[in-house]
């Protein structure tokens, strides 16, 4: 029968989607605005928003009487969203982006991101790691960032530059000799403007366009034209023909930076792997820390019962007295067993919390707070059954692990181009043109000289000349720079090939050891299974054998040192049943990491967990239980 909605019930859910759908924004640069637009847009620092220390409005929607309800699917949820580790790791695709910015501006490539944190790990229980028992709790293959290297021929800048100069003087120098100049200090005032545009492709030509003009005016009579203006306007081109020769030289930063950026996609989503395995072994614990507290419980109540029964066959002189202080010990034993298993349960919580919260257990309310989980260790009747080549070719086709390092191996390549095209001597073609100008007032001396009234005139007049070209200049030619011995750039490309060659051998060492994982993995997998049911027989036949004994002793027919050994055997076959039940989640999970399916079998989409929000909604079942007294 379907439940109705109660209006507080519909009212959550709305609330919960709401928040959900207005999370908050992803990580991002913001551009910087300005009234002049795309004029000083350029010269303006962009913004980042402050860090996210809010938690998704999930947290509060799965609390109820002070208690936090979660089931397995509610703990990822929780932790795409809020977990620390994850969140550090969703900026590392914003900062590969600045970085191909950097790098499409000819700038060098930077060093940026944070390693995959390895996530939390689970209190121990009764001194035995709750990830031990064979079954390894993660991958061994390595998980690398991005390539950075500088070597090769230097990168040109490939924005655009202007420059302009403007400068205004005055001198004054006293003359040696009044002959050339007409009087005995000669003063000078100048007037300089200078305009550059400068540009450089990516195929290794650059351009330098120049306008300069200089204003000067002398007190000296001895002057044809004064004042003066001269002016020129100048281009100038250089192509290199071997080093630097080649986008595929000069944009090799740009095509590794974008292969970083697949990189760092990759490491977002080992991250996300990692903290999904972490945190779903942090539940699992969990429940089975609340098994135990049960058992335990079971065990303390069992003991009483005992003590009990021994007090009254003492009074009633059917047994010694000393079998009194043999269940006292046995009872004390079972609440010390007791009170160790609320403390596991309890630091448990905490680690969980932390895992699940920006704000750690310092948030609100949460430090108090108790975690009842929903769901229960579910072990299924068979495993599935695939050969293990099929189960490594899935590995090696989800691992982010094996992505990565084929994708930096392919950046390794693109920058060995650079560093064998710096092998080659320095060759450059040249050529640059410049058209002059002058124009200026004739003195009376210059009036008196023939042929020169063209040069009288303005500002105007230097422009017509300039680019009427009537004063060209023109020179062209070549430059080449050849290395004697070039041990530094052989050095170099060598010591790029053997790196090339032992990143070769280190991807086939990752590929075995992926298929090294899988087995390991399935091996464990199936040791786990078995162990567990081990470990539930043992537990069958103690609680028979201690049922038994227990009839033997009311009959009369057995001790109580035989049922106070039952009891303890009984306790034991209880917390290895419990462990057995959390080993066999580890190797299920380890299992996942393995074939790299962990994100498809918890629902995790990936575009989901770079924005932190998760489009499932949680709710929770109408009738909740009390869970375990603490």
């Amino acid at each position: 029968m379907k439940q109705l909605l109660t209006p507080t019930s519909l009212l959550a859910a709305l609330v919960l989607v709401a928040g959900s759908a207005t999370a908050q924004d992803e990580i991002n640069v913001v551009p910087a605005t300005s009234r002049m637009g795309w004029l000083t847009r350029p010269y303006q620092s962009r913004s980042v928003a402050p860090v996210r220390l809010s938690n998704s409005s999930r947290l509060d929607s799965l609390i109820r009487s002070g208690n936090l309800y979660l089931t397995a699917q509610d703990v990822v949820a929780l932790a795409v969203e809020n977990n620390v580790d994850i969140e550090v790791q969703r900026y590392g695709p914003v900062l590969a982006r600045e970085v191909l910015r950097r790098a499409q501006g000819g700038g060098a490539l930077r060093s940026v991101g944070s390693p995959v944190a390895a996530g939390p790990s689970s209190v121990s229980l009764q001194g035995v790691s709750t990830n031990a028992g064979g079954v390894s709790g993660g991958s061994a293959v390595s998980s690398g960032g991005g390539i950075v290297t500088q070597l090769g021929p230097s990168i040109p800048s490939l924005d655009p530059t202007f420059l302009a100069f403007i400068n205004f003087a005055h001198s004054t120098t006293p003359q040696s000799n009044t002959v050339l100049t007409g009087t005995t200090s000669l003063v000078t005032n100048t007037r300089t403007l200078q305009a550059q545009y400068s540009q450089n492709w990516d195929f290794g030509l650059a351009a330098v366009l120049s306008y300069s003009s200089q204003y000067y005016k002398f007190n000296s009579q001895f002057f044809s034209i004064n004042p003066y203006t001269s002016g020129s306007l100048d281009l100038q081109i250089t192509q290199n023909l071997l080093q630097g020769f080649g986008s595929a030289v000069n944009t090799r930063n740009i095509r590794v930076q974008k292969n970083n950026l697949k990189v760092s996609d990759l490491q977002f989503k080992q991250q996300v792997i990692t903290t999904v395995a972490a945190v779903l072994n942090l539940y699992w614990d969990l429940v089975s820390f609340e098994e135990d507290v049960k058992a335990r419980r079971q065990g303390v109540s069992t003991s009483q019962q005992l003590l009990e029964d021994n007090r009254k066959q003492v009074a009633s002189g059917s047994l010694a007295e000393i079998e009194i202080t043999r269940a006292e010990a046995q009872l004390y034993a079972s609440q010390q067993d007791l009170t160790i298993a609320q403390t596991n349960l309890m630091q448990q919580e905490t680690v969980l919390k932390n895992a699940l919260v920006r704000n750690g257990v310092a948030e609100a309310g949460l430090a108090g707070m108790h975690i009842v989980p929903l769901d229960k260790i579910a072990i299924p009747a068979t495993e599935p059954s695939r050969p293990i080549e099929e189960l490594v070719a899935e590995a090696l086709s989800k691992r982010p692990e094996i992505e990565q390092a084929k994708t930096n191996l392919e950046s390794n390549q693109m920058n060995l181009v650079g560093i064998k095209n710096s092998l080659k001597p320095s060759l450059q073609a040249f050529a640059e043109m410049t058209n002059n100008g002058l124009t200026g007032d004739l003195t009376a001396l210059g009036a008196a000289q023939p042929g020169i009234g063209y040069l009288a005139g303005g500002y105007g007049n230097l422009l017509g000349q300039i680019f009427r070209r009537n004063y060209p200049n023109y020179s062209a030619g070549f430059s080449l720079n050849i290395p004697l011995r070039n041990r530094a750039a052989q050095a170099d490309y060598a010591v790029s090939m053997l790196e090339l060659r032992q990143n070769e051998l280190n991807l086939r060492k990752n590929v075995n050891q992926v298929r090294v994982d899988v087995q390991n993995a399935v091996i464990g997998l199936e040791q786990a299974r078995a162990r567990y049911e081990s470990a539930v027989k043992s537990r069958q036949l103690q609680e028979e054998t201690l049922h038994a004994d227990q009839r033997k002793y009311e009959l009369g027919a057995g001790t109580p040192f035989q049922v106070i050994q039952d009891q303890r055997d009984l306790a034991t076959a209880q917390s290895a049943e419990v462990q057995a039940m959390a080993n066999y989640t580890h190797a299920r999970i380890s299992l996942e990491q393995a074939l790299g399916t962990t994100l498809e079998a918890h629902s995790v989409s990936i575009n989901e967990a770079l924005k932190g929000r998760v489009s499932h909604a949680s709710s929770l079942p109408a009738d909740l239980p009390a869970g375990v007294g603490r």
